[in-house]
């Protein structure tokens, strides 16, 4: 069996056109005036011809959030893509959180392949681990909490361990509901960050660009100007499981992992980087041959990977492949491209681990084919609960696998590492395309 698309350097075809025939009506989703004085209000693209648009666009209401820095209440935007294939992307305006992916497997049943909640309350609660985020100013850690640039020092907060700064800090760009703007069926969500927030120089304007395309391709395009030279390494961190977001650890095991890399970046215990890459040929964290996620996780030290991958592609190459990961069972397929050097494969070794008896084995057991569902038996009082999720689901350890398409971690105090220092005048620019398939006999 092979999918559909071949594996190597390269982009995903490029379709921009839009449906004929599809036109954008507006209607109010309630009579209540947002605090930021626009009217809460629903696009959707209706069909004026005789055949239904490859792709359709409605927005409505997600609750509402009050703005971390000054309390006004603020109304969540909730918009939701449709395409003819059978797949749907549900994105909110809170922290630009794509919180919905629906895809169909080889048979045309269709599931949710991110983690996620229900409701606004959910991912406003503490053990919410970035599910679906957009990350920023700084993705990934910051050792030490602190960085040089142009000779002077800056000290940005520290809430990893009190020790390093972790997805841009105690109110990172995750914790912000974002201005909307519709085009046609692309949706860009911007926010505005002061001079100082967080510590960073220069206020900073970032934006993202959403887009669900007929072929079954999400694209996410990142962009960013600041007033001062800063830091800047954006990402999303949406958490997949291609079985279904509440199958659970057993099938996370049975995914089949790719990665275009020929190296990881060297790290500590705190996976802050030593500023040394390693070549990953003879090791655990050689992903560049298809292997089975379980088994190749159980060779690793810590048994799941946490690591950034440094992306094989030329010097002036723009996006290019990232990674294929595999769900033999179900026949889906997802495939990564990006115009960025580095993305970190994490395999939610962080999540609960309530009875601490989730682990993966060195084979994975013989009914490989069959979908368990397993969910642990949780004890009453457990000290590490699982996080609940959508429709009820239990989120535990090795749940899900995120590829966060990045620089490398820490760029700003790594001299050697490529550049992550955004200057007045010139635009941060992070594309990055998640293309389903399924497999075919």
């Amino acid at each position: 069996m092979s999918s559909s698309s071949a594996e190597g350097n390269g982009s995903p075809d490029n379709n921009n056109s839009r449906p004929s025939g599809a036109s954008v009506t507006i209607k109010s989703i309630d009579s209540k005036v947002e605090q930021r004085g626009s009217v809460t209000e629903s696009y959707e693209m209706v069909d004026t011809g005789k055949s239904a648009p490859p792709v359709t666009l409605t927005v409505d209401g997600f609750g509402t959030v009050k703005h971390p820095k000054t309390g006004a209440t603020e109304t969540v935007k909730r918009f939701t893509w449709q395409n003819t294939d059978g797949m749907s992307v549900q994105v909110i305006s809170y922290g630009a959180i794509i919180t919905v992916m629906k895809v169909p497997d080889r048979n045309g049943r269709v599931d949710d392949v991110v983690l996620g909640f229900d409701d606004i309350p959910g991912y406003q609660t503490p053990n919410n681990p970035y599910f679906g985020a957009t990350i920023g100013r700084i993705a990934n850690r910051v050792g030490g909490g602190r960085f040089t640039l142009n000779g002077q020092e800056f000290q940005v907060t520290k809430n990893f361990d009190k020790r390093h700064q972790l997805h841009g800090g105690k109110i990172g760009f995750d914790k912000y509901n974002w201005e909307a703007f519709v085009d046609g069926t692309a949706v860009t969500l911007t926010h505005t960050s002061p001079d100082g927030d967080e510590g960073y120089p220069g206020a900073v304007m970032v934006s993202v660009r959403y887009e669900l395309k007929a072929d079954n391709r999400f694209e996410a395009l990142f962009k960013a100007a600041s007033t001062k030279p800063t830091p800047i390494n954006l990402t999303n961190h949406s958490y997949f499981n291609l079985a279904g977001h509440a199958t659970g650890h057993e099938e996370i095991y049975r995914h089949v992992v790719s990665i275009n890399a020929d190296k990881i970046t060297d790290t500590d215990v705190d996976s802050i980087p030593s500023g040394k890459l390693i070549c990953v040929g003879g090791t655990p964290y050689d992903l560049r041959i298809p292997r089975e996620l379980g088994p190749a996780m159980a060779k690793t030290v810590g048994k799941g990977f946490d690591d950034n991958f440094c992306l094989t592609k030329g010097t002036e190459q723009g996006r290019t492949f990232t990674a294929r990961v595999i769900h033999p069972h179900s026949g889906r397929v997802l495939e990564v491209y990006t115009d960025q050097p580095g993305v970190q494969f994490y395999t939610s070794n962080f999540m609960p681990d309530p009875n601490k008896n989730i682990n993966p084995k060195p084979v994975n057991a013989p009914e490989y084919y069959e979908v368990t569902r397993l969910e642990p038996l949780i004890p009453e009082g457990a000290a590490d609960p699982p996080i609940r999720g959508k429709g009820g689901a239990n989120y535990c350890k090795h749940g899900a696998f995120c590829l966060e398409t990045q620089n490398f971690p820490d760029a700003i105090n790594q001299p050697n590492f490529p550049s992550a220092v955004l200057n007045p005048g010139a635009q941060y620019v992070h594309e990055v395309v998640y293309k389903f398939d399924v497999l075919r006999d």
